[in-house]
């Protein structure tokens, strides 16, 4: 699969990289993906919940009734549960919600949501760039030359910039990230995928091991 590469003025630079299809033009795995991105939205839980349970209450502990003949049922202590103001019954507790992947599975899963958004035709391929400082306006600059201003975008380069990062960071449409850090979650919630040149080698070399 051939892709035009593009300038970041949005131009074609008249040549031609190839995709490779070990990456991005297999058959994609749905239930690998949906382990991948179950697993990185646990990931984004604290899992600080906690609710006080009746060894936690402030109250007292006397006996609040007789056992016998109130014609009701028993009580002894008006932390319990089924009394307003009680502990909880089985309440939640902190947490972590994580859980463990095989290195195979999640490869797959990136595999098969970079095949998926090239067989949806939202990969572009762009020449490297840099910024000479950190400046949001060039970053959006680039975004409006590649008609991306109102598209949610993941930029994937080379290797960490960051001065491009740094121009991103204050616009939640779009991520900046090098090849390394790439997630199956972040290239499934963008509209397009933007990789740099440089990129692809990475890419390729990270998800064929």
């Amino acid at each position: 699969m051939k892709v035009a590469v593009l300038d970041i003025n949005g131009k074609d630079t008249g040549r031609k990289v190839e995709l490779s299809a070990e990456v991005f033009g297999i058959e994609p795995n749905d239930h690998a993906i949906y382990l991948d991105v179950k697993q990185y939205l646990a990931n984004q839980r604290q899992g600080t919940h906690k609710a006080k349970e009746r060894g936690e209450i402030t109250g007292s502990t006397r006996k609040i009734k007789k056992q016998k003949g109130t014609g009701t049922a028993r009580a002894g202590s008006i932390k319990s549960p089924v009394f307003r103001g009680g502990g909880r019954i089985f309440g939640p507790r902190p947490r972590s919600y994580s859980f463990k992947l095989n290195k195979n599975l999640k490869r797959l899963a990136r595999k098969s949501a970079l095949s998926i958004q090239a067989k949806d035709n939202n990969l572009v391929v762009i020449e490297d760039f840099n910024f000479d400082t950190p400046k949001t306006k060039n970053f959006v600059n680039v975004l409006k030359a590649l008609d991306l201003d109102s598209k949610k975008s993941l930029f994937v380069l080379g290797e960490s910039n960051n001065n491009v990062y740094l121009s991103s960071r204050n616009l939640k449409s779009s991520k900046v990230v090098s090849n390394s850090r790439l997630s199956t979650y972040g290239i499934l919630n963008a509209n397009k995928i933007v990789i740099s040149e440089s990129s692809l080698e990475g890419i390729k070399n990270n998800l064929s091991k």
